[in-house]
């Protein structure tokens, strides 16, 4: 709990922060026009989501919850060449390392499109999906691949991250097209404490994760990337990841996203999925998706979903979205089972 009350107060004084600045500078731009000050430039948002779902299994009865899946808060500003977030997720159990907590902080250097530097808490650049916005998933929840081998819910047993973790990153994009400007390529990557979201570094070795993808067409992105390094467990085990990622993506009419990982350390472990999604119709988008992780490599250690998601958007900041998935998950007595959800996404 002293935690959880120690994180809103670093929220609540950050943005103390960027209100006083916002407003110092417009006082320096008004009373001071020669010294031509860069203008400051301010957002507040938000969105949750809110789902209600079931489980039903051949040696159980069905079960049916309801939960807030997400509900974040975030500042962005712009001052000049530098660009900051500060999002924080407000819903969660307070008595653990679940509940209310900082998810990123981060600014950024964005002089040219080709060279930026980006530091403090971020996602870490691994895989297409990792960085993507649960609006744009196309499923009720991250692929098992984006869980357990990009630091969501990790297999090293790392508190749950978002995917994130704390480092510096250079990123860029070059070679733009005459056609439409969209860049040919993209490369980013970045040295982190391995040690997850709010959590200091714990030894001397980083981890070092990067990126490259190629994008012949504006909607077609296909790339490779890379992570190497460790994370330190309950400070006295220390456990390696040696992973590697291949990927497409496309998003267009039709939007499809299909990759590969493997972990080879820690006893190995890797994960496919693919997902396609249909035009929009009034509307209203249809997904495709199979999911699958092995832990160890193997069918035993195996979980297979196969699923389909329905979702509506009668408003650009509202969304209805039902998902199902058939799962086959070979650690469990009883294997197969049938899970299935809805969930209403608003955002301000």
């Amino acid at each position: 709990m002293i935690r959880q009350l120690r994180f809103f107060s670093i929220f609540i004084a950050l943005t103390i922060a960027f209100l006083s600045d916002i407003s110092a500078q417009v006082h320096l731009s008004t009373s001071n026009k020669e010294e031509n000050q860069e203008p400051v430039q301010v957002s507040f948002g938000g969105y949750t989501i809110a789902r209600v779902n079931g489980t039903t299994s051949n040696d159980s009865k069905a079960k049916t919850d309801m939960s807030l899946r997400l509900v974040r808060v975030y500042v962005d500003s712009k001052i000049g060449d530098f660009a900051m977030k500060l999002q924080m997720q407000v819903n969660g159990n307070t008595s653990g390392l679940n509940g209310p907590r900082i998810v990123d902080a981060w600014a950024e250097w964005q002089r040219w499109k080709g060279f930026r530097i980006k530091a403090g808490q971020f996602k870490r650049p691994f895989t297409f999906e990792n960085p993507m916005h649960p609006w744009l998933i196309g499923r009720g929840t991250y692929s098992q691949l984006a869980e357990r081998l990009a630091g969501f819910s990790d297999r090293t047993g790392e508190h749950a991250s978002n995917g994130r973790d704390i480092g510096i990153q250079i990123q860029g994009d070059l070679l733009s097209s005459s056609y439409d400007r969209h860049a040919w390529f993209h490369y980013q990557g970045g040295v982190f404490t391995g040690q997850g979201i709010n959590f200091s570094d714990k030894n001397s070795r980083k981890d070092l994760i990067g990126g490259v993808w190629i994008s012949p067409i504006k909607e077609l992105q296909i790339g490779a990337f890379g992570w190497t390094g460790n994370h330190v467990l309950n400070d006295t085990t220390t456990i390696e990841r040696r992973r590697f990622s291949v990927g497409a993506k496309y998003s267009g009419d039709w939007t499809a996203r299909v990759e590969y990982a493997v972990d080879n350390a820690a006893g190995k472990a890797d994960a496919v999925y693919a997902i396609i999604g249909t035009p929009s119709w009034r509307r209203t988008k249809l997904f495709a998706h199979y999911d699958l992780y092995r832990e160890g490599k193997n069918s035993a250690g195996s979980h297979a979903i196969y699923g389909l998601s329905l979702q509506h958007m009668p408003h650009p900041d509202l969304m209805v979205q039902a998902n199902y998935g058939y799962n086959v998950d070979k650690t469990k007595a009883d294997e197969r089972y049938h899970n299935m959800d809805i969930q209403l996404y608003w955002r301000f």
